[in-house]
């Protein structure tokens, strides 16, 4: 049967099936990354804008679809993380646009509005590059242009956009080398597809009904942490916690070389319950999600790879981190009364003429961008890019009369602009890309000066430093010509993988001597959660080997992701 109309029923399980997909689909887009370093983000990101677009979309009252076209748009402006999260943003912006107070949408209308979006997002893209998401938009968008002269009929269209979006991200590592060459096709390309392909089946009715509902990676980590994790950890005695490790585990069914069983998901969740409590366990016909709270995480590990190989492993001592919580809570106590606490805060917001807000995790990274004169952080980064809500927020909140924000990762940089667009206040962005960058770049900030001249002078003393940053390979690959091999550390600096090694603290030594140059007079070591102070004074030995005049610095930075961050001025 013909569909020649979309009401606000069809719209709504086409948003909803969209956002349910990417959901399932994140860590496969996550995968898609093009440098093997364990912080894939785009599934994670654009599963989290999608998620936000259908809740504002299912919020909303009136039974137009251009009204609900213009909730989801709006879900997804504010829910937006990374570019990957902004760009889709941007294509359902110009979607709403196009469809603006309608009723209904007749097939020419959602071709029109879906090609209204195609535009849009190109004009959003300061230098668009083909080969990434905008590549498959605007040539699937052009086949619904063509379908439309052909049929009125939604589900011969959609399907003929969906396919042509498939065809169009089979193309995009031949329009962009760098993604042939690592043998990927195009992660936010990749995204798009998966919502295209959750509309056809919407439409089509193809959506498999008895299938299970299964929580998107957001959903489970936000059960996961309501349920573990709260701030009233502070009250609870490490004592008390009955199994130290919080695991967690991605595995890939059928995949690897120690797979023993075919996976039944009781005689996997049972072996499991065993073990520990707080026991997740999610899965498809791909990947089963674990999480568990247990003595033995090798065992849980060990289960795991009867099944399939290992893709990401999470591996936390709650009884340190709740020692650690505790202490912090005293050091806080003892410092000021929380009514201190807010008479201060009150007081510094009246005085407040200008926000200095940064993105950064890590506390050791936090206290060092405030004693350089960032006024508010923004926990985010790596992995967790922070949303144009969050943003916002800390902007409209600061209590200032105008605000500087400092991303400090170029998958920021889209998201912070659309909130300096949309704030309260005069908003500035400062375009770092690194926390050694918006180090520089806060050694030129003048509280005297206009926005604009200390947006100008920032950003003019960003490239005054190298940034290097050291991590350890989630897959085999081939990049710029040099082959690594999983589980191998790479040294990168500013974006490029320039040494590999078996041993982390060799692969930060070969990175940091390739830094080096005559005009080097500062190298400053950030050791993160899983680097050290003594390894980091081992780099540092080795370093002034090559230059005994330099001065080196080391903090602890405590962030995630890369055991060591080192910064060349």
């Amino acid at each position: 049967m013909a569909v020649t109309k979309i009401t606000n029923l069809e719209f709504g399980k086409m948003v909803q099936a969209a956002a349910d997909k990417l959901g399932k689909n994140a860590e496969f887009i996550n995968s898609l990354n093009v440098f093997p370093v364990p912080d894939g983000d785009t599934g994670t990101n654009m599963t989290s804008s999608m998620a936000s677009g259908a809740k504002y979309e299912r919020n909303e009252t009136s039974k137009k679809v251009g009204d609900l076209s213009a909730a989801l748009a709006k879900g997804l402006l504010m829910g937006a993380r990374g570019n990957s999260g902004v760009i889709l943003s941007q294509i359902f912006r110009g979607f709403a646009k196009a469809t603006e107070g309608m009723d209904v949408l007749s097939a020419a209308d959602f071709v029109n509005a879906y090609a209204n979006g195609a535009k849009t997002a190109y004009k959003a893209v300061m230098k668009p590059t083909e080969g990434t998401i905008l590549t498959v938009v605007r040539e699937s968008a052009q086949e619904g242009l063509n379908k439309i002269k052909e049929t009125d009929d939604l589900i011969e269209i959609m399907h003929a956009i969906y396919e042509a979006s498939e065809k169009a991200l089979k193309k995009t590592p031949d329009l962009l080398p760098v993604l042939k060459e690592v043998g990927v096709v195009d992660s936010g390309g990749q995204g798009l597809v998966f919502v295209l392909q959750a509309f056809d089946e919407a439409l089509s009715g193809r959506v498999d009904k008895s299938e299970d509902y299964k929580p998107d990676n957001a959903e489970i980590d936000e059960m996961v942490h309501a349920m573990d994790h709260q701030s009233v950890q502070g009250k609870l005695n490490p004592e008390d916690i009955k199994y130290t490790y919080c695991t967690q585990m991605l595995v890939r069914i059928g995949k690897g070389k120690q797979v023993t069983q075919k996976f039944d998901y009781d005689t996997f969740y049972n072996y499991l319950a065993e073990l520990g409590d707080s026991l997740l366990v999610l899965n498809d016909d791909q990947v089963v999600r674990v999480h568990v709270h247990t003595e033995h995480p090798g065992k849980v590990l060990s289960w795991g790879q009867q099944f399939g190989d290992l893709q990401t492993i999470e591996i936390h001592n709650m009884v340190w981190q709740q020692e650690e919580i505790m202490e912090n809570d005293e050091e806080n106590s003892a410092e000021e009364s929380p009514i201190e606490k807010a008479k201060a805060a009150n007081e510094a917001k009246e005085d407040l003429k200008t926000a200095v807000i940064a993105v950064a995790s890590g506390k050791g990274i936090a206290k060092l961008l405030k004693s350089l004169g960032v006024t508010h952080i923004i926990t985010g980064g790596q992995t967790m890019n922070p949303s144009t809500q969050d943003i916002l927020d800390a902007i409209n909140n600061s209590g200032a009369k105008q605000a500087i924000v400092l991303p400090n990762n170029g998958n920021i940089f889209m998201t912070a602009d659309q909130a300096a667009d949309v704030a309260d206040i005069p908003t500035k962005v400062v375009h770092s890309k690194t926390i050694a960058q918006a180090m520089s770049a806060l050694l030129e900030y003048n509280p005297e000066a206009s926005l604009t001249e200390n947006q100008t002078s920032m950003e003019s003393n960003l490239d005054a430093v190298a940034s290097g940053a050291v991590t350890n390979a989630v897959r085999d690959t081939t990049i710029d010509g040099r082959e690594i091999k999983k589980d191998d550390y790479m040294g990168i600096v500013d974006g490029k993988i320039v040494t590999t090694d078996l041993n982390l603290k060799e692969a930060a030594i070969k990175m940091v001597k390739a830094m080096l140059d005559e005009d080097s007079e500062i190298v400053t070591i950030l050791y993160g959660a899983d680097g050290d102070q003594s390894t980091a004074e081992e780099i540092k030995a080795a370093v002034e080997e090559v230059d005994d005049e330099l001065d080196i610095q080391i903090y602890d930075g405590g962030q995630p992701v890369y055991p060591y961050l080192i910064s060349v001025e």
